[in-house]
């Protein structure tokens, strides 16, 4: 499987390809970052993202794109671009009709290092490790598209197995309640499909029976 990582934002947006193999094994493909000055306007420096994304897409033809999901910080308009820069990417895939998958930076974390509270240089460090680079990837933005690209490689086999499972519940119970309201259905009829209203009137002198009985009243 061939897995672009996306590390999302305006002046830096963090691009990455890697494949995997049976098991754990990864290897880095190719990493590069897309920068934009914040003089430019707004849609221009998305443009750029987009560009460069798409191109990417079009020569390394991945089969999947994890980008990292974006949470509010203190920063508002440092959120908004980041989620705008996300966006355009997501949609560059959705144009090739790739999946895109989002994943959070806790999740990235806890992946490669074990705990989601690692700092940039415990994650650059592993990252730099589980690929067998000669040096750290630089800067901290192709490490994290690089760790995103992981991250959905290791997650993505327990995913689809427990997205699997839960469709097989779903089914399991759909087709017990199926045959549940079969049974009540043929109970409650006469044999032809239709309600029998004596076999109704009946059950119900017989709830109501027992219902009396437990207050001492006879029939």
């Amino acid at each position: 499987m061939r897995v672009m990582g996306v590390d999302p934002g305006l002046t830096r947006c963090g691009l990455a390809l890697i494949v995997t193999a049976p098991g754990r094994a990864v290897t880095a493909l190719d990493v590069d970052v897309v920068r934009t000055t914040s003089d430019e306007p707004l849609e221009r420096r998305l443009r750029a993202v987009h560009s460069v994304a798409d191109e990417w897409m079009e020569i390394h033809r991945p089969d999947v794109v994890a980008i990292e999901r974006v949470f509010a910080q203190n920063q508002v308009s440092t959120a908004m671009g980041t989620a705008q820069a996300a966006g355009v990417v997501a949609l560059a895939a959705a144009y090739r009709e790739i999946p895109v998958a989002f994943h959070t930076p806790s999740e990235v974390k806890a992946a490669i290092t074990g705990s989601g509270r690692a700092d940039k240089k415990q994650m650059t460090l592993m990252i730099t490790r589980i690929l067998g680079l000669q040096k750290p990837p630089s800067p901290a933005d192709a490490a994290d598209a690089l760790a995103l690209a992981v991250c959905h490689s290791w997650r993505a086999p327990m995913q689809g197995r427990v997205a699997s499972l839960n469709a097989h519940v779903a089914r399991s119970r759909a087709g017990f309640e199926a045959k549940v309201a079969a049974a009540r259905e043929a109970a409650a009829s006469d044999g032809t499909g239709r309600r029998d209203p004596a076999a109704d009137q009946e059950r119900a002198r017989a709830a109501a029976r027992g219902m009396a009985r437990t207050k001492g009243v006879r029939w």
